[in-house]
């Protein structure tokens, strides 16, 4: 049984039991659950396959946050060719791992 969930502006393939690096969900910690229900499709068995238009009505997918951390370091770096400039900064993202508890539907 799988769910394909929409979270962030990205959709990600959950199971039961596997755990799931999102972006950081404001007003939760580690330990508290999450309720996701935006789920664009989900297949119960190799032949129940069901598509949302553009949701599946009902279906939720709740999960527990295990912990939050900061992703890797990605470089923006701005260059003007010929004029003797540039600029650098760096970003990194706040993400969650979330461990996928129960899938409804």
């Amino acid at each position: 049984m799988y769910a394909i969930v929409r979270n962030g502006g990205r959709q990600f393939t959950a199971r039961e039991g596997e755990v799931l690096e999102l972006e950081r969900i404001a007003d939760k910690k580690p330990g508290d659950t999450v309720d996701f229900t935006d789920i664009l499709l989900l297949s119960k068995s190799e032949g129940d396959v069901r598509v949302g238009a553009p949701l599946v009505a009902g279906a939720s997918v709740r999960g527990k946050i295990l912990k939050e951390f900061r992703g890797e370091k990605i470089d923006v770096v701005k260059f003007r060719r010929r004029e003797d400039s540039m600029t650098k900064k760096g970003h990194r993202q706040t993400l969650i791992k979330v461990k996928i508890e129960k899938i409804n539907g």
